[in-house]
């Protein structure tokens, strides 16, 4: 079925669920699970009771009416089944719940499926469209067509399979210890991904990727909007992120912190026409000058590598910024002047030189400002009073051993500080309490 036609189906039937909840739903009780019946007849309605009966559900929740089952208005066939944190016990192989051969939706998430393995019946439900299975503990390898199983406890492979399905547009196994295939079956080209031509999100954090899985000569699926590859090991692509990524028109999430790149493809100012809107790339062994931020950029994680150099100015360019990160790296040069811009400013841990810029202005919606253990001096401006909506801040471990003072306060501060702020007492220091390590005094602070 072509991509549009499936959407528009899906959609159909989503819409064809909604109205029959609201024009003809009713909820029962049965065996302690709380049930909204959408044009059920009672042949489904026996099915779906003989397989709660299969588990314990005395831990149901009684007020949840999104869980229970759904049947089609003209068939009366079951479509969907949703029993989220509820079931207990063994999901048996020769289960019940495959027998419901039309059924499209089927979220089982967060139950306790006791020393369960993944039925490979799951396979004969060729008509799933959403299939959640995340947080149940399941155990053993991956069936093909399983496109949620968030953290579980797979073994093995991805199966091949996952990477020839064409109209497949959200996969998510992250946090299991799943490795790459090792190769695509009836595939000429090395990339995995490359006949996922539908596919919108992919999560594959915590696993063990191969080489292959991200390729320079990706064919990378055109219309991918999130990428998690996160804690994967990917190690071999030459070191470098490949060029192809940021040119993806509608990608706005990369999460690729915890791996081993070191560097980037292409140009220094290659992400900036890209539309990634939050990009990780922390804890990994990236080097030199910092990449320039998408226009698009709202968050931006870079901490934990070896980045050298002055911070950017283009950082403070990016209106929709709002949370950025370079802490534990070894920049240089003065802190940036627009920290009031930020909500979340963390730039611990650098070699950054001056004083904090006396640039905070009434309304800021700055909440969090770490610039500890970098080489600043100075005095904590006056208009850092400003800043209503601050809950933490920390100067700790500069350039200390004098005192310095908070600008119209009257108070004398040892060295930098570490506030936890409660904004319903005053807006100066009014007590301290002075803790000391290695000989560098810090200042535990509440204004």
């Amino acid at each position: 079925m072509p991509e549009t036609l499936l959407r528009l189906h899906f959609l159909s039937l989503l819409l064809l669920c909604s109205c029959a909840f609201l024009s003809s739903s009713s909820t029962i009780d049965v065996d302690d699970v709380v049930v909204g019946l959408v044009a059920c007849r009672s042949r489904q309605f026996e099915a779906f009771t003989q397989f709660t009966n299969e588990f314990d559900t005395r831990w149901c929740n009684h007020s949840d009416y999104s869980n229970g089952v759904w049947c089609d208005n003209s068939t009366g066939a079951v479509t969907k089944i949703q029993l989220t944190a509820c079931l207990s016990g063994t999901l048996k192989p020769n289960s019940s719940l495959f027998g419901y051969h039309q059924l499209r939706h089927l979220d089982l998430s967060n139950n306790n499926f006791i020393s369960s393995t993944l039925p490979s019946k799951f396979g004969n439900l060729n008509r799933l469209e959403v299939l959640i299975l995340s947080s149940n503990g399941l155990l053993g390898q991956v069936p093909s067509s399983i496109n949620y199983l968030s953290h579980n406890l797979f073994t093995g492979t991805i199966p091949s399979s996952i990477f020839t399905m064409p109209s497949l547009f959200y996969l998510n196994v992250n946090d299991n210890h799943l490795t790459g295939p090792h190769e695509v079956p009836n595939s000429s080209t090395s990339s995995l991904l490359s006949y996922l031509k539908s596919l919108l999100d992919l999560y594959l954090s915590g696993n063990s990727l191969l080489a292959t899985s991200l390729s320079a000569d990706s064919d990378i699926p055109p219309n991918l909007e999130t990428l998690d590859m996160s804690d994967c090991d990917l190690t071999e692509i030459n070191g470098k992120i490949p060029k192809w990524l940021w040119s993806l028109p509608r990608l706005s999430m990369v999460l690729l912190s915890n791996n081993f790149f070191n560097g980037f493809q292409g140009p220094r100012n290659l992400l900036v026409d890209s539309s990634v809107q939050m990009l990780d790339m922390g804890f990994n062994h990236f080097e030199g000058e910092i990449p320039l931020p998408p226009l698009s950029i709202n968050t931006f994680y870079a901490r934990n590598n070896t980045f050298t150099g002055d911070i950017p100015l283009s950082f403070c360019n990016r209106t929709s910024l709002t949370v950025l990160d370079l802490s534990y790296n070894n920049f240089t040069g003065p802190i940036p002047q627009c920290l009031n811009d930020f909500m979340i400013v963390k730039l611990r841990k650098n070699n950054l030189e001056g004083s904090l810029p006396d640039r905070f202005n009434v309304g800021t919606s700055l909440r969090t400002i770490d610039v500890g253990e970098n080489r600043l001096t100075g005095k904590l401006p006056r208009s850092f009073l400003n800043c209503s909506s601050l809950k933490f801040s920390s100067v700790d471990h500069n350039i200390g051993g004098r005192s310095v003072e908070l600008e119209g306060c009257g108070n004398r501060v040892w060295a930098w500080s570490v506030a936890w702020i409660d904004n319903s007492t005053s807006h100066c220091f009014i007590q301290a309490r002075v803790a000391h390590q290695d000989n560098v005094p810090s200042l535990m602070v509440w204004w």
